[in-house]
């Protein structure tokens, strides 16, 4: 097939290279211009410099819009929009995804080095599953592995979910409504008073609360779906290295799932540090019943006014051999938590044993040791399911246990079984490749006003 080539119709002019002057509106006059013209023709005769035109033109410039607004700051138990902030606020477990890449999955720990603020994941959360093994550097001259809070299908159900709270609010109303009706033609007839008129009061205003909490969402929502629903606008970083996934890894033969991201600071102008959030699935009483179950030797664990878990301290294998709670039949063991994209906080058990897994392929077999985690034997739950990869699993303390990579299940929602990889060994990792790694911010108002 012949070539397409371009047809010129006409005569073709090249012009003198121009040196556009840019200039507020309004504010340039003739003679003004006349003047700096003939300075900017002295410079360039200087420089034997001819046949150059100039030219004028009025334009403001605009800042650049940044990458996207800022994520939320972390709210405390009892606000309105706790049920739904934690997905777009700067707690620990963002839901994430590859922009080019449909895996979802969580982030895992912050840490920054120098003014740079980054994160830890596991590497087959953002990288094709037909991609190089390869270590992976970024590499300025190529695109970047682009890192999207939440992929286009987990947006749409977030979505989704604030509309179907909007959805439950409005039923309550409807309902609170209704008792004060009933409550109203009590007092007006005079059945039992006071007692109806105390009830109706209380409707009253519980029904101005929950009118007030449903504007809030609509609000809210309103912001979410204009501001985030460009994927684009969802870049919260980029993978800045990944070494190879590997099993059986020397010297402690674990696997090596990891990857870490480089954040844009100005979407985590509220950070403040590794914080998880407990959420709102476990009231407080129920939680510490999860994690202090035997009287003789107290789980430690005092939860937090606020909800928020401060995490501090990594927990070495050597502590996990030898953990220093029982359980009721009086055998060493260890709770933990974790909260995931996709089922939230879940307390587990850790027991004294890695685990030895072996993953048959064609090609032959791998083995490696993992850290495992059994669901919590009051729990009808499971610890994990596909999306949780990623999870900080953390000690009742605050102490980093290890971070999520994978499970097994016999076919269930979940998995009977939670696999990961000791944090102290994930750390290791992170040290050699950033020596000058923290996982800990001293000042981070001025870490946040601090170019990268």
């Amino acid at each position: 097939m012949a070539l397409i080539m371009p047809v010129e119709d006409g005569d073709r002019y090249t012009t003198n290279p121009t040196i556009w002057v840019g200039v507020a509106p309004d504010t340039l006059t003739a003679a003004v211009a006349f003047e700096v013209t003939k300075d900017i023709r002295a410079f360039l005769d200087g420089l034997n410099v001819t046949n150059i035109d100039i030219a004028y033109r009025e334009t403001l410039p605009k800042s650049s819009p940044g990458h996207g607004p800022a994520l939320f700051p972390i709210i405390e138990d009892g606000e309105p929009l706790k049920e739904v902030i934690e997905n777009v606020s700067v707690a620990l477990s963002l839901p994430i995804s590859g922009l080019k890449t449909t895996m979802q999955c969580t982030m895992g720990p912050y840490f920054h080095v120098g003014n740079r603020l980054l994160a830890v994941t596991a590497r087959h959360n953002v990288f094709r599953p037909e991609a190089s093994n390869a270590e992976y550097r970024y590499n300025a001259s190529r695109p970047k592995k682009d890192v999207v809070l939440m992929g286009n299908p987990a947006f749409t159900n977030y979505l989704v979910s604030i509309q179907a709270h909007i959805g439950t609010l409005l039923e309550t109303v409807e309902s609170i409504n209704r008792k004060i009706n009933t409550l109203t033609i009590r007092v007006r007839d005079g059945v039992n008073i006071p007692e109806s008129q105390i009830k109706l009061d209380e409707n009253v205003a519980e029904l101005g609360k929950i009118r007030t909490k449903i504007d809030v969402f609509k609000a809210f929502y309103v912001d979410i779906k204009k501001g985030w629903s460009k994927i684009k606008r969802r870049v919260i970083g980029y993978v800045v290295w990944a070494p190879p996934i590997g099993v059986g890894v020397a010297p402690h033969q674990y696997t090596r799932d990891l990857c870490v991201v480089e954040l844009y600071k100005d979407r985590f102008m509220h950070l403040i540090g590794n914080v998880l959030s407990l959420g709102p699935e476990y009231t407080s009483f129920k939680l510490k019943g999860l994690l202090h179950e035997c009287d003789n030797v107290p789980s430690g664990f005092k939860y937090p006014e606020d909800g928020l878990l401060r995490l501090q301290g990594i927990l070495t294998a050597e502590q996990v051999k030898n953990p220093e709670t029982k359980n009721l039949q009086g055998n060493p063991f260890r709770r933990v938590l974790k909260r995931g994209f996709t089922t939230n906080t879940t307390v587990g058990t850790v027991t004294r044993y890695m685990s030895f897994v072996r993953k048959y392929f064609p090609t032959g077999n791998l083995e490696s040791i993992e850290l495992p985690i059994i669901p919590h034997e009051n729990e009808t739950g499971t610890f994990s399911k596909g999306g949780d990869s990623g999870s900080t699993i953390v000690s009742p303390h605050g102490e980093f246990v290890s971070l999520l990579t994978g499970g097994t299940n016999k076919g269930t929602g979940g998995s009977d079984i939670t696999y990961s990889t000791m944090f102290e060994w994930v750390w290791e990792l992170v040290l050699a490749e950033f020596p000058d790694a923290n996982l800990y911010f001293e000042n981070m108002a001025a870490f946040l006003a601090a170019p990268a």
